[in-house]
């Protein structure tokens, strides 16, 4: 067993369909997870028996795509799967024969052409854009989520299971054993984790895995948000990645460190450049802080995500860089050479992780191309400035709620073409139906407020 698990974390690069048959064969896999993610960012699957496996490998499992959020009218619904052999994961636990295993999917038409409204396909055209330009991004996130008793009722409820802070040694609890858990699922799955803590709130945690090429990152995203969640089932938790689910309490970020590549070296490293970085380096930060305001709805997609990106709980609300200072949108960490990256710390972990890295590498390469200035890094506490210093050095404010962002999303051209006229359209209808709803909702904090006094 041993050596088909060393076969199960190969690079499966270049697979081919007689290899994943061979391999589900090995590990006893009976069920086969044909999974995508809709346009907001949500997993979906279609789940199949191993009779049905060589079907599926040759990419001919239909599905009704009417039925997902924002993907086509029911007059043109179905849609074929057509597997990334390389993804196939088996997983760990269960009944050793009858194993489930694991393929992500690119989301094709019957004619056999992709599907403008595959999230996959959008970031897949931003990395072919920036490879047509000799670069390759790697990326890393950083998702942080919330464990919770669940109600009485068994629905959700934002009762923490502990008290502990960041990087608290032991808070004793449910949590810090499901977080060792769902360590253990993910390195059995080929994840390299390097670090588990526990982050600011209660009940927070955070698990970094290694930074890959952006579509092997946005995968493991995908498939990290799963692992999460069924693991903290198991141990009678809930976990969510709503951004600020608690008043009061930091709220949950998705801190996306990037960089290029090229021939192999790090495009953003010039010992002998500013800071040591290079104009690409400069250049990419500029294109990040242009685009900013345009790609938040997609890197911040929620209404609540808004409650998340205000003063005072550490995320950003500045659009401005620094070497070392948090308060800015971008942070540049201190290592150079090959880790020499830059860390957007807007993004949530609600975000869509195709999307969200589909539209800052666009917002990057922007700035490459068009060789965007990346001003004067801010090294002050931002929070701490007066308007008309933020004025003066030309630190602009993230959008203040889901419906500005999408304001700003409508009129950014290189963000709508990056997503495509399809995705645009139908995350923004989406967005601007939820914000209506929440618009028009009646909260406790008005009860509260006016129902007495007025």
């Amino acid at each position: 067993m041993a050596g088909q698990s060393r076969s199960l974390l190969a690079d499966l690069t270049g697979a081919s369909k007689k290899d994943i048959l061979k391999l589900a064969e090995a590990h006893d896999v009976r069920f086969l997870r044909l999974t995508f993610t809709d346009i907001l960012g949500v997993n979906k699957n279609v789940e199949i028996p191993s009779s049905q496996f060589s079907k599926a490998l040759d990419g001919d499992i239909m599905f009704d795509g009417s039925s997902i959020e924002g993907f086509v009218r029911i007059e043109e619904s179905d849609m074929l799967l057509t597997p990334d052999l390389s993804t196939f994961k088996v997983f760990p636990g269960g009944d050793p024969q009858n194993r489930v295993g694991r393929l992500i999917c690119d989301i094709m038409m019957p004619e056999g052409q992709p599907f403008d409204g595959d999230p996959r396909a959008a970031l897949r055209r931003q990395v072919a854009k920036a490879a047509k330009l000799g670069y390759t991004m790697n990326a890393g996130m950083e998702a942080e989520f919330f464990l919770f008793r669940p109600a009485a009722d068994g629905g959700p409820a934002t009762t923490t299971h502990d008290v502990g802070g960041y990087f608290d040694l032991a808070p004793m609890d449910l949590g810090e054993e499901a977080r060792r858990a769902i360590v253990d699922v993910l390195e059995q799955m080929g994840f390299e984790v390097e670090a588990a803590h526990h982050e600011v709130a209660h009940g927070q945690h955070e698990i970094d895995f290694r930074y890959a090429d952006a579509m092997t990152t946005a995968d493991n995203i995908a498939t990290f948000r799963f692992v999460v969640k069924d693991v903290a089932q198991k141990f009678g938790l809930v976990a969510s990645f709503m951004p600020k689910p608690i008043f009061g309490q930091n709220g949950s970020g998705m801190h996306t460190h990037q960089s290029l590549f090229r021939d192999g070296r790090n495009a953003f490293f010039d010992p002998k450049g500013e800071f040591e970085l290079s104009k690409i380096a400069q250049q990419y930060i500029g294109g990040l802080l242009t685009h900013a305001r345009g790609m938040c709805a997609i890197t911040n997609p929620l209404v609540n995500s808004y409650k998340r990106l205000v003063p005072g709980y550490e995320a950003p609300v500045n659009v401005a860089w620094s070497m070392r200072n948090r308060s800015p949108l971008i942070r540049v960490p201190a290592r150079r050479g090959t880790g020499t990256r830059v860390e957007l710390r807007s993004p949530d972990p609600s975000a869509n992780p195709y999307l969200a890295l589909a539209v800052m590498l666009a917002a990057g390469i922007d700035g490459v191309v068009s060789k965007a200035s990346s001003r004067e890094p801010v090294e002050t506490n931002i929070w701490e400035m007066s308007h008309r210093e933020k004025r003066r050095l030309r630190i602009d404010d993230l959008p203040h709620d889901l419906n500005e962002a999408c304001d700003e999303l409508e009129k950014d051209d290189v963000m709508t073409a990056a997503l495509g006229e399809h995705i645009s359209s139908h995350f923004l209808a989406a967005k601007r139906q939820e914000w209506r709803e929440y618009i028009t909702q009646v909260s406790a904090w008005e009860l509260e407020h006016y129902l007495a006094k007025y």
